[in-house]
């Protein structure tokens, strides 16, 4: 079984979220949760949110399909970030100059599966 969530326009730069991903990617669902709550950086909080909604999204495939649910059986197979709509902010300036300010935002995917022994 296989669930999938995804978060997008989340307003962390793709780069610094990606640094996070790859982190976790592979690893055991519980032990990705642990590293994303210790870990300093401040794109580990929506990058653990999406991986608890994919958790839930398995528990209710798993519930609405009549199976067993153990989420110490579940492993991140994937988890990317790609690149968000790019908000254009303008801020004053002396001499008339008006400085350009990007803010990047992010959309993070991340699929949890059963392990590939189980099925």
């Amino acid at each position: 079984m296989e669930a999938k969530a995804i978060a997008r326009h989340v307003r962390v730069t793709p780069r610094k979220a990606r640094r996070m991903v790859n982190l976790i990617r592979g690893k055991k669902a519980t032990e990705a949760i642990t590293i994303l709550k210790f870990a300093p950086q401040a794109a580990s909080e929506p990058v653990l949110k999406v991986l608890q909604s994919a958790i839930a999204n398995a528990r209710f495939k798993a519930d609405k399909a009549g199976e067993a649910f153990r989420e110490n059986d579940l492993v991140i197979k994937e988890t990317y970030v790609d690149e968000g709509v790019t908000l254009k902010r303008f801020r004053a300036r002396a001499q008339g100059r008006a400085g350009r300010i990007n803010k990047r935002t992010a959309h993070i995917t991340v699929v949890v599966a059963n392990k590939e022994g189980d099925r």
